[in-house]
C-alpha cells in the first residue's frame, strides 16, 4: 500500500482538527453533484429559452453549449480539487491563486446572492409545481401585496413564496443533522429526482411522440419564429442577433445546471478526495447534462414550439405530461464571474506553483479551460448589455464585499483567514466597546 505523502497527512490533520469526518465515497460524491444540479430549473427554463431563440433546434443547440461549458469547467476544476482537497472549495482556490480578497469576495457573493439566490429560485420553482396539486398555493394569492421598489423589483409575500421559505427552512434543518443523515437524504432524493427525469424523458420520447409537433419543430429546423426582441430590433432572426440570443439563453441553461461545484465545498468530508472529487465532477456533470438534453428533446417531440413558449407559468414539464397523460400534469452573472476567475486560477497556479503536487491535471489544458474562459466571458459581456437590470445588481453585491473585507481585516483578523462566514460571526460577536 502506498504511504500517504506529507501533503496528504497535513491535509488530513487539518480536516481532523476542524472536525470533519471523511465518510463520503465516490457514489456519494457523484450524488452530491447530480443532486445539486437537478432542480426545478430544468422543468421551467426551456419556456423562456424558446421565446428568446424561436426555434426548437436552436434551444437544443443552446443546451449543447451549456453542456460543453459545464463539463469543461468541471474538468478544469478537477485539477484544483485534487491539488487542494480541503473544505471551502472555490473559496480556497481563489484565495491561493489570486489573493485573500478574491477568496473573500467569492465567499461574500456566495453568501449574499449566488447560493442564497439559487436556493430561493429553485424553491420557488418547486412551489410553482406544488400549486398544480394544492390550489391555494399561487403566485397570485398574496399575504402581503406587492410594493414596488423599482419597475423590476417588488417586495411581496405570496403563498408560493411562503412555501418556498418553508422548504428552505426544512432543508437547512436537515443539513444540521450531520453527515450520515445528510448523505442518506441526499442519496435517496437524488435517486428519486434522476428516476423522475428519466421517466419524463421516456414518456416524452415514447408515449408522447407527436408527429405533428415533430414536423412543426424540426421540419424546418433552423427557422426562427415568434422570437422576442432582446432590444429594439435585435432578435434571433439574423446572424448577429442569433449569436446574442444564444448567449442570453445561457442564463436559463446555466442556472438549471448550476451548483455542480458544491462537492468542492465538502472536500473535507470526502474519502480519497484527490481521486474522488475530480471523478465525481466529471461523471456527475456528464450524466446530468445528457439528461437535460434528452429532457428538452422530449419536450419538443411532444409539444409544438408555441406550446413550450406559452406553457402556463413556464411549467414546460407539466405541459408535456398534460399532453401525454391528461389530468396528471397541471441570479447567474455573479456566479459566472467567479467560475471564470477560478478557471483562470489554473493558469496562474501553473506559473506561481509549478511544483505543487497535481494528482489530476485538467484534461485538454490549456485548450479546454481556455475555450471555457473565452465563451463564458463572451456570455457575461452579452448579459451586461442585454440583461442589464438583473446583471448589474449582482455586480454591485460583489463590489459591496470589498469594504466589508477591509473592515474585517481592520478588526485584526489575518487576511488569509477572512471568509464570509467568519465575518458574520465577528459582526455578531462584537461588544459595544469593540465597535469602531
Amino acid at each position: 500500500m502506498t504511504r500517504p505523502t506529507t501533503s496528504d497527512r497535513s491535509v488530513g490533520a487539518k480536516e481532523a482538527e476542524e472536525g470533519f469526518v471523511r465518510s463520503l465515497g465516490l457514489f456519494d460524491s457523484v450524488m452530491v453533484v447530480v443532486g445539486a444540479m437537478i432542480g426545478s430549473g430544468i422543468f421551467l427554463v426551456s419556456a423562456d429559452m424558446s421565446r428568446i431563440l424561436g426555434s426548437a433546434s436552436w434551444v437544443l443547440v443552446a443546451w449543447g453549449i451549456a453542456a460543453l461549458l459545464t463539463v469543461a469547467a468541471a474538468l478544469s476544476y478537477g485539477e484544483l480539487a485534487a491539488m487542494m482537497p480541503r473544505a471551502g472549495g472555490q473559496y480556497v482556490y481563489l484565495r491561493e491563486a489570486f489573493s485573500p480578497l478574491a477568496g473573500f469576495l467569492y465567499g461574500w457573493t456566495l453568501f449574499t446572492v449566488i447560493q442564497t439566490g439559487t436556493a430561493a429560485a429553485v424553491c420557488v420553482g418547486f412551489a410553482r409545481y406544488a400549486g398544480l396539486w394544492v390550489p391555494g398555493i399561487s403566485e397570485e394569492t398574496y399575504l402581503i401585496a406587492p410594493t414596488h421598489l423599482t419597475q423590476t423589483y417588488a417586495v411581496s409575500l405570496s403563498t408560493t413564496q411562503l412555501l418556498a421559505i418553508a422548504v428552505i427552512v426544512l432543508l437547512t434543518w436537515i443539513n444540521t443533522r450531520g453527515i450520515e443523515y445528510g448523505r442518506l437524504i441526499q442519496n435517496v432524493f437524488t435517486t428519486g429526482k434522476v428516476g423522475a427525469l428519466v421517466a419524463l424523458i421516456a414518456l416524452g420520447l415514447g408515449m408522447g411522440w407527436n408527429s405533428d409537433a415533430v414536423a412543426s419543430n424540426f421540419g424546418d429546423p433552423w427557422n426562427v419564429r415568434n422570437a422576442v426582441d432582446l432590444a429594439p430590433g435585435v432578435n434571433a432572426t439574423d446572424g448577429v442577433g442569433l449569436l446574442l440570443a444564444l448567449a442570453v439563453a445561457q442564463v436559463g441553461a446555466l442556472f438549471a445546471a448550476d451548483a455542480w461545484n458544491n462537492i468542492t465545498f465538502t472536500a473535507g468530508e470526502v474519502r480519497n478526495p484527490r481521486r474522488n472529487i475530480p471523478l465525481s465532477l466529471a461523471a456527475g456533470t456528464g450524466i446530468v447534462m445528457l439528461l437535460f438534453l434528452l429532457a428538452n428533446l422530449s419536450y419538443f417531440t411532444t409539444l409544438p414550439l408555441e406550446g413550450v413558449q406559452q406553457a402556463p407559468a413556464d411549467r414546460v414539464a407539466a405541459a408535456t405530461l398534460e399532453s401525454i397523460l391528461p389530468g396528471l400534469g397541471g441570479v447567474v452573472s455573479a456566479a459566472l464571474v467567479f467560475y471564470i476567475l477560478t478557471v483562470a486560477g489554473i493558469f496562474r497556479l501553473r506559473r506561481t506553483k509549478p511544483d505543487e503536487p497535481r494528482p489530476y491535471r485538467a484534461l485538454g489544458y490549456p485548450y479546454v479551460p481556455g475555450l471555457y474562459l473565452l465563451a463564458a466571458t463572451a456570455i457575461l459581456l452579452t448579459l451586461f448589455v442585454y440583461r442589464a437590470s438583473t446583471t448589474w445588481p449582482g455586480m454591485a453585491i460583489v463590489a459591496l464585499g470589498v469594504p466589508v473585507y477591509f473592515v474585517a481585516v481592520r478588526f485584526g483578523r489575518p487576511a488569509d483567514t477572512v471568509s464570509a462566514g467568519s465575518v458574520a460571526t465577528d459582526v455578531y460577536s462584537l461588544r459595544p466597546s469593540e465597535k469602531p
